[in-house]
């Protein structure tokens, strides 16, 4: 999945080249910018992330400017802008989690880890980081895993660290080692 170092050139494969011509279809005649983010996560699922010469190409594609790709990918957090762990553990940070422990529940994730907020584990597992409000104040703190988003409530650091085992299990399972330091 970090396949794709920062400002390293990348060309994008034919396949999808033919994916990004079927998303540019469903948007009227000159409306091709319509297309941006459903392009941006095409690219994102192939890279695993954005690099700023990935962001390039989908502009030059879609016939923009380059800062038109950059202003939407670092508008939505969905965007990762630095490569990511296969598991990205994102912690609602907002006052009514914080109430309830969201911060300690990052600090609990970080020392478990042993990486800092936005960096991947040495085996490229996990990367972590704190976002904007998850929707779900009654029942914080609260985290979702990307990229398949799954949604978790009422953490406690007990629960955080059986599913960090749960999914270097997982990752075991797929051929994938699972981290030393956990």
């Amino acid at each position: 999945m970090l396949s794709v170092k920062q400002n390293e050139p990348l060309e994008f494969t034919e396949e999808m080249l033919g994916k990004f011509a079927e998303i540019v279809t469903r948007y009227p005649e000159g409306r091709q910018k319509s297309a941006l983010l459903p392009i941006l996560h095409e690219v994102q699922a192939k890279y695993g992330w954005l690099s700023a010469p990935a962001m390039d190409r989908v502009a030059a594609y879609l016939q923009l400017e380059a800062i038109e790709v950059y202003e939407v990918a670092t508008f939505y957090t969905m965007y990762f802008l630095q490569p990511q762990g296969k598991y990205a553990l994102e912690v609602c940070r907002t006052g009514p989690c914080c109430l309830v422990g969201a911060e300690r529940i990052m600090k609990h994730i970080e020392e478990r880890l042993g990486v800092k907020e936005g960096e991947v584990t040495p085996d490229g597992l996990f990367s972590w980081r704190g976002v904007e409000c998850l929707a779900a104040c009654g029942y914080g703190p609260v985290l979702q895993i990307g990229p398949e988003y799954t949604f978790y409530e009422n953490l406690t650091e007990a629960g955080v660290d059986k599913l960090i085992d749960e999914l270097k299990e997982k990752a075991s399972a797929n051929g994938q080692s699972p981290i030393a330091n956990g």
